[in-house]
């Protein structure tokens, strides 16, 4: 099993062809096919997490997509936010989200609480103090 180190977007991008090939087979864990899948998996994730990271989502972004996702209205928000008029006004990124709101979204919506705190671009800075 001959495996290099992910140093280059070319090694990455050649990884890359490499697993789906392996994907593709759908090798027994214990084989060296299986192996060669879960070593190389490992080293695409610490290269994608080095050169290709992910920020986490807009708060009331997130929000709205697991509205969307849960077909759920403005209303379906209040026992989490608070009267509809303050929905609104968090939707619209003229609220900040306070610790109870969050914890509340967090239980009732699955939303991670880490994702809830993140800093907010859209929110005013006075808002946000």
């Amino acid at each position: 099993m001959e495996i290099t180190p992910i140093r280059t977007e070319k090694d990455y991008r050649a990884a890359l062809r490499v697993v789906s090939t392996l994907v593709d087979q759908d090798p027994a864990p214990d084989t060296p096919e299986g192996e060669r899948l879960d070593v190389l998996s490992t080293l695409i994730e610490a290269y994608e997490r080095k050169h290709h990271p992910i920020d986490l989502p807009d708060p009331v972004e997130a929000i709205k997509f697991r509205m969307d996702q849960a077909g759920l209205s403005v209303k379906d928000l209040e026992p989490m936010i608070g009267q509809s008029n303050r929905v609104y006004e968090v939707l619209n990124h003229k609220r900040p989200l306070t610790l109870r709101m969050i914890r509340n979204l967090n239980k009732g919506l699955g939303i991670s609480a880490q994702v809830l705190i993140a800093e907010n671009a859209n929110t005013p800075r006075s808002a946000a103090a």
